[in-house]
C-alpha cells in the first residue's frame, strides 16, 4: 500500500473550499494544514472539517510532500516564492501568476531550486475533454471553437473575463492545437476591466481555435466545437457529453454503389469529477509518477503570455 502523501493548502475562498472538500474523500492523503489570513473562514470550516487549520505555516514545511495554493492571483508569486526550496511539488491555482514578469521569476526559482509546478488548468481533467483529444488525434483539425459564458458574480471584483474565464481555453487550445503563431482579439471593455473577450488563435499548424468568453451573457455555456477533415463534434462541458457528426458516404464496386447518410453518434462520456481527477494527478506528480498531460511551468507561462496579448489588444482597442 502506498504511503500517504501530506499536502497543504493554502487559501480557502470559494475554489480553495472545493479543494478542501476533495482533498478530505482522498483516502491517500493527509491534510498538513490548511491556511487562510481570514480568521473568519477558517473557523466556519473548523464545524466541518478535523483537520489542521493554522495562521502560519511556515514551520510545517519540512515534512510537507506538496501544497496547493488557491489564493487570489496577485498573491501566487509570492506564495511560490516563499515556498521554493522548501517543497518539493506546488500546485498554483489558474493563472499561475498575474503577469508574465512574474511567470519568469518562477522560472528563475524554479531552475534554482529544482521543485514541480502543477497549474490548475481543470478542463484538462473533465472527462469530456479527454475523450475529445482521443478523437482527434485520429483526424485533421481545422478549426475549434470555444465558448464559455458566465453572468459576473460578485466575488470576482480582481480580475477581468481573460484572466478568470478565457484562461481555461487558451490552455485548452495550446493542448489541443500546439504552439500559436498568431493572435487576434476584440472585446467589450466597461470602464477598465474586459467583460467580453472574443479572440482568434493561428495555430503553428495550420489549424485555428476561436475563443469567446463573457462575464456579461446571462446564460451559462461551456462547450467546444471541433471543426476536422472528416468529421465534426459538439461537446458539451457542462453536461459533459460529445456528439460527432459524420457527413455522407458513398461507396463503389464493380456492379453497385451504395450511400450511407450523415452519421451523428453519442461518445459515453465517463461521468467523474474533474476535480477529483485533477487531484489525483496532484497526487501522481508527488509520487514522482507524473504524465505528459499534467499541466506543469511551461503551460502556466504559454497561458499567462497569450492572456497578456489578448488583453494588451482589447485594451488597446478600447483607447
Amino acid at each position: 500500500m502506498n504511503k500517504q502523501i501530506k499536502i497543504g493548502l493554502i487559501g480557502v475562498g470559494n475554489m480553495g473550499k472545493n479543494h478542501l472538500r476533495v482533498l478530505s474523500i482522498l483516502k491517500d492523503v493527509e491534510i498538513a494544514f490548511v491556511f487562510d489570513p481570514d480568521e473568519q473562514k477558517r473557523n466556519q470550516l473548523r464545524e466541518q472539517y478535523d483537520v489542521n487549520f493554522v495562521d502560519s505555516f511556515e514551520n510545517l514545511l519540512s515534512e510537507i510532500d506538496g501544497v496547493i495554493i488557491s489564493a487570489p492571483t496577485v498573491f501566487h508569486y509570492n506564495y511560490i516564492e516563499l515556498l521554493a526550496g522548501k517543497v518539493k511539488n506546488i500546485f498554483i491555482e489558474k493563472p499561475m501568476t498575474a503577469t508574465i514578469e512574474e511567470a519568469i521569476k518562477v522560472q528563475a526559482l524554479q531552475d534554482k531550486y529544482g521543485f514541480n509546478i502543477m497549474v490548475g488548468f481543470i478542463e484538462r481533467f473533465n472527462p469530456a475533454v479527454m475523450e475529445l483529444k482521443k478523437l482527434i488525434s485520429t483526424d485533421q483539425v481545422i478549426n475549434i471553437d470555444i465558448t464559455r459564458t458566465n453572468k459576473l458574480s460578485s466575488r470576482i471584483t480582481d480580475v477581468d473575463v481573460v484572466s478568470d474565464l478565457m484562461i481555461h481555453d487558451i490552455d485548452l487550445a495550446l493542448y489541443l492545437n500546439g504552439e500559436i503563431k498568431s493572435i487576434y482579439a476584440q472585446g467589450y471593455v466597461d470602464g477598465k476591466m474586459i467583460g467580453f473577450a472574443n479572440t482568434t488563435l493561428v495555430h503553428q499548424n495550420g489549424a485555428i481555435s476561436r475563443l469567446q468568453a463573457s462575464r456579461v451573457t446571462d446564460k451559462k455555456d461551456r462547450s467546444i466545437k471541433v471543426t476536422c477533415k472528416d468529421m465534426y463534434i459538439d461537446c458539451d462541458l457542462l453536461r459533459k457529453e460529445i456528439i460527432i457528426n459524420k457527413q455522407a458516404q458513398t461507396f463503389e464496386n464493380s456492379d453497385k454503389s451504395y450511400t450511407i447518410q450523415s452519421i451523428q453518434e453519442n461518445v459515453s462520456v465517463k461521468l467523474e469529477e474533474a476535480l477529483l481527477l485533477e487531484h489525483q494527478a496532484f497526487v501522481r506528480l508527488c509520487r514522482n509518477q507524473a504524465d505528459d498531460s499534467m499541466p506543469g511551468f511551461n503551460a502556466g507561462l504559454n497561458s499567462v503570455k497569450v492572456c497578456s496579448e489578448i488583453q494588451n489588444q482589447i485594451l488597446g482597442h478600447a483607447k
